[in-house]
């Protein structure tokens, strides 16, 4: 039963003394708040997340000892279900179990943005795509905190990259983070008032995130309307006064004496606004809210149910030819690879959840169909070993069998938490494994686990099913089973773009960078917005995933609502033979403007589940988000007048149904200058055209006016040459104030 508490007493603020809020502003440990008995002020109690909670019990970091907890599928596979069904479980159970662990927050969801498959913390990301990763984000921290345990969305911003992580500048363009890098944030902060944002390690444009006035005060309190509190990322604080200042509320972990003493001399020297001081103490009193529904307790076999339903619901059926899945029970199978005995199901790092109980795929197979699988380990998960004798044993149990089914992966030490991988591939061990087996079996199916994208190169093609679960939390492998042998029908779909090179990725020329900077110098063109628009191969796209029936989508309509919005409707049909679940995903194409944009985007997605011949209509409001891109000159988003495609992919490379909406758009009119270019002149809606041509002619000599009249193009000729510039060249020097006058007619 849960323990109610009394409400945190309200404290006067103003009336604490100087050095207690100053020691206020800095945790009590790793994972407390200071508590202050005189005042009434207790602790806070946070703790790793966000796929399961890591309660330290043992050292203080907790990485060698943490309470038993479920460890539910990493937001790598969550961001694959598409489903926020899946999120709003996950963030659910966790409450539930932070409550009865004593925890009052939850340090997570993570929602950075998978700029290159190679971070080496992607395990712990939803998606590639702004879109994807919000909306999932939003359901998890909307149903752990409606179980009445605190967030902390993160990692505020741009923490792309764990090489130099504590040091790294991240140099990115404002309509690039404003598009791609901080709506999944915004989202959260907006529609789900997050209690807590972790601000990041690294820099952004030269400045850490944790001292960012711009980005921690300016955008995210001013534009977003956040009101709660802002922590530092573990030791990621360097001028505790500076970070104040920017709107930081707390630095983590602590005790940091040095933090306190040089907040408290600051504030006496006036460098520091007291005021700035109060606001942080401010927040870290308000998150005592949180810590009235500590107590409790979690059915644990109820929870690992619950994790393996999310994981069924987040693998993702790549290929599956001649329909080799679902196996029959009665097939003879030969299970092959060490991680279907020993399974990898979650990321290394702060991460790493102490799981309640751990079922592998062996065990779960050879339950269900006792004799008729055998088992040969394939490979070591080391490297250690005899690979030839160990690839031997396993061919020799692919040849006598019907379907051999190899589990490779990435194993620990390959990816976590600190370092980025070098490479997209597999092990060499585990592809010669794989093409041996296919050459023996008679059909073959692959099953890999791993955090980031593998590419699927130098095997591919051998073999006849591939079925990528990447992580799945502790119930994994018998979810992988459920699916394999048909319990339950594959829904998930790519939520990043498997390449098929590293050379391919978008990001490839600018990561990690050097000298401890990273230019993001592919600007929106991040992932499947690149690959789509100028055409790369992949292979498999953003949004792609096969099931066990098939789906149809007809009667695509779109009509505008409005200057700036649309609603979308489509009727979607199981034409396949068993119940499924099918992603809708909505792309929209914008019209040529005054920037480049992707080829398409998603900007709308849902999930509809129909048994076989069923039909349901599915329907899309689309804001003016949807259409706009962030005009850096206004600072505001943007939506260009024109025709907009509206299409309904399988994925963000194969469009099945496509329609066009034309909005009035929003565009400012923006008044003009003697400075201003003539195109920004001759493509003004009051004074451009023929009409400036007209103008200008009754401001220049009588031969360059003939002349302007018979050849109105010339002005193009000089596009990029300011309007007063112009006008010299013509000769007309002493015309050049009665541009102001055209001007004035633009304001």
């Amino acid at each position: 039963m849960t323990t109610q508490s009394t409400p945190p007493a309200e404290v006067d603020v103003a009336a604490l003394p100087l050095e207690t809020k100053a020691e206020l502003f800095a945790g009590k440990n790793f994972w407390a708040t200071v508590d202050v008995p005189d005042a009434g002020i207790e602790s806070v109690q946070v703790a790793d997340g966000p796929h399961g909670l890591r309660k330290a019990t043992g050292d203080e970091l907790g990485l060698n000892e943490a309470a038993p907890a479920t460890c539910f599928p990493p937001a790598v596979a969550v961001g694959n279900s598409w489903s926020t069904d899946a999120a709003r479980q996950v963030g659910a159970a966790i409450a539930v179990e932070a409550r009865a662990l004593g925890v009052d927050i939850v340090l997570g969801p993570g929602v950075n943005i998978k700029r290159t498959p190679l971070c080496g913390r992607n395990f712990e990301y939803y998606s590639e795509d702004p879109l994807l990763a919000g909306t999932l984000g939003a359901a998890h921290v909307e149903a752990q905190q409606g179980g009445g345990v605190g967030a902390s969305v993160k990692h505020f911003a741009a923490n792309n990259q764990e090489t130099e992580r504590m040091r790294v500048d991240a140099q990115i363009d404002e309509r690039t983070l404003r598009e791609i890098y901080l709506p999944a944030f915004e989202r959260v902060v907006r529609e789900n008032r997050a209690a807590t944002v972790m601000a990041s390690y690294n820099k952004i444009n030269g400045t850490h995130a944790t001292e960012n006035p711009w980005l921690l005060t300016e955008v995210l309190r001013e534009q977003w309307g956040f009101d709660g509190l802002v922590m530092s990322d573990w030791g990621a604080v360097e001028d505790p006064v500076a970070s104040v200042a920017a709107g930081l509320d707390l630095q983590m972990p602590g005790p940091a004496s040095a933090s306190a003493s040089a907040i408290v001399d600051a504030v006496r020297s006036g460098d520091l606004a007291e005021a700035d001081l109060d606001r942080a103490v401010a927040s870290v009193l308000a998150l005592r809210r949180w810590s009235a529904g500590r107590g409790g307790d979690f059915d644990v076999d109820a929870h690992h149910a619950i994790a393996r339903e999310v994981a069924a619901s987040c693998a993702v059926l790549l290929k599956n030819d001649g329909d080799v899945l679902p196996l029959r029970p009665e097939t003879s199978v030969a299970v092959i690879g060490e991680f279907a005995r020993t399974p990898r199901f979650q990321g290394g790092g702060s991460s790493r959840v102490n799981p309640t109980r751990v079922e592998g795929a062996w065990e779960t197979i050879r339950s269900r169909v006792g004799d008729g699988a055998v088992f040969a380990a394939g490979f070591t998960l080391d490297g250690s070993g005899d690979a030839e004798s160990l690839r031997s044993e396993a061919v020799a149990a692919a040849r006598n069998a019907v379907v051999a089914v190899v589990f490779a992966g990435l194993a620990d030490d390959d990816e976590s938490e600190g370092f980025d991988r070098d490479r997209l591939s597999l092990p060499e061990d585990q592809v010669e494994l794989i093409r041996a087996v296919a050459a023996a079996a008679p059909r073959t199916v692959v099953v890999l686990s791993h955090g980031g994208v593998v590419t699927l190169e130098g095997w591919h093609d051998d073999v006849d099913a591939v079925l990528d679960g990447f992580l799945l939390g502790q119930a994994g492998g018998a979810a992988l089973v459920d699916l394999i042998y048909g319990a339950s029908n594959p829904s998930g779909r790519l939520s990043e773009t498997i390449p098929t090179s590293l050379e391919s990725t978008s990001a490839y020329l600018n990561f990690p960078g050097d000298h401890r900077e990273v230019r993001y110098g592919e600007g929106v063109f991040v992932g499947y917005r690149a690959y789509q628009t100028v055409g790369t191969l992949v292979r498999y796209p953003f949004g792609h995933g096969l099931s066990y029936t098939t789906f149809g989508t007809t009667d695509l309509a779109a009509e505008a609502t409005g200057p700036v919005s649309a609603r979308v409707t489509a009727t979607v049909t199981n034409t396949g033979t068993r119940e499924g679940r099918q992603v809708v995903q909505l792309y929209v194409g914008a019209p040529a403007g005054p920037v480049h944009r992707p080829r398409r985007e998603l900007r709308a997605f849902t999930s509809v589940t129909l048994a076989p011949g069923q039909s349901e209509q599915v329907s899309f409001e689309l804001d003016s988000r949807a259409f706009a891109y962030w005009d850096v000159d206004d600072a505001q988003w943007v939506v260009p007048a024109g025709r907009y495609r509206i299409e309904i992919g399988d994925n963000a490379r194969d469009i099945v149904a496509a329609a066009e909406v034309e909005l009035d758009g929003n565009e400012p009119v923006r008044a003009l200058t003697r400075k201003s270019s003539i195109d920004e002149w001759l493509d003004h809606p009051v004074i451009g055209g023929d009409l400036l041509a007209e103008e200008l002619a009754k401001l220049l000599p009588e031969k360059e006016a003939a002349m302007m009249r018979a050849n109105p193009a010339v002005l193009r000729l000089m596009g990029s040459m300011p309007a007063d510039k112009a006008l010299t060249m013509f000769g007309a020097d002493d015309a050049v104030p009665a541009l102001d006058e055209l001007a004035a007619r633009t304001r």
